[in-house]
């Protein structure tokens, strides 16, 4: 992570990879992944890797940090640098005070998890 900024890659290797690098953080239900046009002449496409997680559906239990941040990255890309920092800032502090899923460790829903980053975005606009 220290060595490589970018990746360019097949959609097929660079999913591999994503995968990879999720797992190697601790979860796939961290980290976020882009496929950019740095030219902006096609869109550009942020999803959190995790994907579908079928086998935990309606558990309450997926890790929805990745889509927050895979969203920091989309407002980050659309020139909304304010708003993406201030997500970020909310997902740093909840996972900072322990709120966190079972896949890294913690007994939180995806809803607890999810209100408390709303709570701490609303908390930072007061």
């Amino acid at each position: 992570p220290k060595s490589i900024d970018t990746i360019v890659a097949t959609n097929l290797h660079a999913d591999i990879l994503s995968d990879l690098a999720g797992a190697l953080a601790g979860s796939l239900g961290v980290a976020p992944t882009a496929n950019i046009d740095p030219e902006r002449r096609f869109p550009s496409m942020f999803e959190p890797i995790h994907g579908s997680a079928f086998d935990i559906t309606g558990k309450g239990i997926a890790n929805p940090v990745a889509t927050f941040w895979t969203a920091s990255q989309m407002l980050d890309h659309l020139g909304e640098l304010d708003a993406s920092a201030r997500l970020m800032r909310a997902v740093e502090k909840v996972c900072a005070d322990g709120i966190v899923t079972p896949d890294v460790g913690g007994k939180a829903t995806t809803r607890e998890v999810t209100d408390a980053v709303c709570e701490a975005i609303r908390g930072e606009n007061t």
